[in-house]
């Protein structure tokens, strides 16, 4: 490879996504089987395929990770309890939760604790909260995440992919702020195996991405190469 990266398995961190809006069964199936085969953290699927996936991968090792007022953040406190509640009854493990932005924009950040903390406390399963940084001023960014924590969020996210995706000037970012306390998902636009490794020497520790096949037979090549 042209950097002189670590030794990183990357697999292991890889959420295998598919969120695109005409997902089909047929592909959330293809998506379970990729998922198992090459052993990845997880899928990342709409709430409607999630009693597919876990039934598809019962007994395997990729967690069922599913998204919640995805992808705008902008639906009601109640509907997205209903929805991560839901979630997690049809099987979900993990949950990535688009804070609500414009609250925070707005200096409302008791309502955005509150919202955050109550799918943390009521669902007791992992939360990821989804930030879309590239919206965000790196003040917003410090408040949102010292928010998140305090209601006991597992990871930051960066981005849905929807308003642009992960960089690593974010990632380190981040981390300067967790301090290693909780675990950073990097999300959207990582199309490279580069970019993948980058992102995780930056401090990603998840890595939300549809190519994980991909990045994987990109590593192979390049590895045949040197």
């Amino acid at each position: 490879m042209a950097k002189d990266y670590p030794e990183i398995d990357i697999a292991p961190l890889i959420d295998h996504a598919l969120l695109n809006p005409t997902a089909t069964p047929e592909q959330v199936e293809k998506l379970c089987q990729e998922a198992d085969r090459f052993h990845f953290a997880a899928v990342c699927v709409y709430p409607i395929y999630v009693k597919q996936a876990v039934a598809l991968l019962q007994g395997r090792p990729p967690k069922i990770c599913t998204v919640i007022g995805f992808p705008t953040g902008a639906t009601t406190p109640a509907t997205k309890l209903y929805e991560a509640q839901e979630a997690v009854e049809n099987g979900a493990t993990e949950l990535d939760v688009v804070i609500h932005l414009g609250g925070l924009k707005a200096g409302k950040t008791d309502e955005v604790y509150r919202e955050i903390a109550q799918i943390c406390e009521e669902t007791g399963q992992t939360v990821k909260a989804i930030l879309e940084t590239s919206l965000l001023t790196d003040a917003e960014k410090r408040l949102a995440v010292e928010i998140c924590m305090d209601a006991g969020v597992q990871f930051i996210k960066t981005s849905t992919g929807w308003q642009g995706g992960a960089t690593v000037a974010d990632v380190r970012f981040l981390k300067t702020i967790t301090r290693g306390q909780i675990g950073i998902k990097a999300s959207g636009g990582i199309r490279t195996i580069e970019q993948a490794l980058d992102l995780v020497a930056a401090g990603a520790t998840r890595l939300g991405t549809s190519r994980g096949p991909d990045l994987l037979s990109q590593l192979e090549n390049q590895e045949k190469e040197e």
